[in-house]
């Protein structure tokens, strides 16, 4: 498995509040409604089509104010846990990771690697926009 981190950001809420949203796939309806197809979400579990292919993502694990981990359900195309840490540091100061561990073989590797540092850091900038 292959692990990569984004870089760490800065929310200016409590980790409680953080962790009340990104616990539950369907507090991200409104930001997924235009960018995938067919989404549907409860509690613990979300699917999506990205370019006809159909993703099926399950939170197994949840810590309370530290850690969410996703994980692709069996015929996503990509084996990977996606963990989602978050660390207030002082009230309504919290600072937050994703880190993304990804089977992907050497070729996979080569073709979309680098890529994959680019979107964690990418993502991880997003939500602490829209959460600050």
């Amino acid at each position: 498995m292959e692990k990569y981190e984004s870089k760490q950001h800065q929310i200016r809420r409590s980790a409680e509040q953080i962790y009340s949203i990104v616990s539950d796939f369907r507090n991200f309806t409104p930001m997924m409604e235009g960018q995938v197809e067919g989404w549907s979400a409860d509690e613990n579990h979300c699917s999506f089509q990205v370019k006809g292919i159909t993703a099926r993502l399950s939170i197994v694990d949840k810590e309370p104010c530290k850690v969410v981990k996703i994980q692709g359900d069996e015929g996503t195309p990509l084996e990977f846990t996606f963990w989602f840490q978050m660390k207030e540091v002082a009230p309504y100061d919290t600072r937050i990771r994703l880190v993304l561990h990804a089977k992907l073989n050497l070729m996979m590797k080569m073709m979309i690697g680098g890529k994959m540092q680019k979107m964690l850091d990418e993502m991880v900038e997003k939500i602490a926009t829209a959460l600050n």
